[in-house]
């Protein structure tokens, strides 16, 4: 699976052009006393065709000879305040409400696998939406934001539906699915976690990736990692469980089920020191290339060479909550 700023603060003095003029007291000043101030928030100009509208957003104060700062500190406030002019503002409320949307309609689709051509289409729908306001539009120059642990929420890969179908087997469960960027060291590790009653188990896939342009990464595979089965412990066994649409009791196994449980017990231990089963992959199929048409700090669209597109969610995200 192919997944993958300066502010300068410049001292000035008032040069006047033409001879002094007497200074005029029947005329209400333009600006009220003490209300201007450098902007900290959002700054919206009266006059967007004006060739000042192109100029980074900052609102100059303006001072007579009695206001103009004293001493070095009211200075330091104005600079204080020209590097709150820089912090990131909130994210969009159209943008929030999208992507809850989004998250939203994953619900029963188990990552895709179960998704109704209805509920595809409002997916590809509410995508469509987020791509046309990606925040970051040119995301491999901002790998930092790249890094990390996602998690799939949803995709319409194909490949990957027989390993989401396995979930559907009895007693066996695919926990997770993601994708691990490493934007310093160029690599990239896919990780499937399936879990079972007897032990837990992953398969992964390591892979270097190159920048080919501004939302396009390349990808070569070069190694399959089977992780060693972590066996559990002590064996929970279920009362039934629904096989091609039947419900299969249990409880006659129960016994025989205990006795698989001790000599999992006893095997946990040198089982699970073992290391994990690495292998090479070079074949046609071990290069692909990835385009991220949505990123933010939290939310990640790709689209894959077949036309596929997978929905990612940065692990710790509230997103990820039900």
């Amino acid at each position: 699976m192919a997944f993958v700023s300066q502010l300068n603060h410049f001292p000035c003095k008032t040069l006047s052009l033409t001879p002094p003029q007497p200074r005029l007291t029947s005329k209400p000043s333009i600006l009220a006393p003490n209300s201007i101030s450098l902007a900290t928030h959002k700054l919206k100009l009266s006059n967007p065709e004006s060739p000042w509208a192109a100029r980074p957003a900052t609102r100059i104060r303006a001072l007579d000879d009695d206001s103009a700062p004293e001493n070095s500190e009211e200075s330091s406030d104005v600079a204080a305040g020209a590097v709150a002019v820089a912090e990131k503002p909130d994210e969009p409320e159209e943008i929030s409400k999208l992507k809850k949307a989004l998250v939203d309609s994953f619900y029963g689709t188990d990552r895709g696998l179960s998704a109704t051509s209805e509920t595809r289409a409002e997916i590809v729908e509410l995508i469509t939406q987020l791509e046309a306001q990606n925040p970051t539009p040119a995301p491999t120059e901002a790998l930092p934001l790249l890094n990390g642990k996602w998690i799939l929420a949803y995709t319409s890969f194909a490949g990957l539906f027989p390993i989401l179908s396995r979930g559907t087997l009895p007693l066996v469960k695919v926990d997770e699915i993601s994708q691990t960027i490493d934007s310093e060291n160029f690599t990239v590790e896919n990780s499937v976690r399936f879990s079972g009653p007897l032990a837990t188990t992953s398969f992964s896939t390591n892979a270097t990736f190159d920048v080919r342009s501004p939302k396009r990464v390349q990808f070569k595979f070069e190694e399959g990692v089977i992780g060693t089965p972590q066996l559990t412990d002590s064996l929970v066994i279920p009362e039934d469980v629904e096989f091609l649409g039947q419900k299969i009791d249990l409880a006659p196994f129960k016994g025989l089920l205990t006795s698989v449980q001790d000599t999992a017990s006893s095997v946990a231990k040198s089982i699970s020191s073992q290391p994990p089963f690495k292998f090479s992959i070079s074949s046609s199929n071990a290069e692909s290339w990835l385009l991220t048409t949505y990123l933010d700090q939290e939310l990640r669209i790709s689209r894959g060479d077949n036309g596929s597109v997978f929905v990612l969610i940065k692990e710790g995200s509230s997103l990820l909550t039900p």
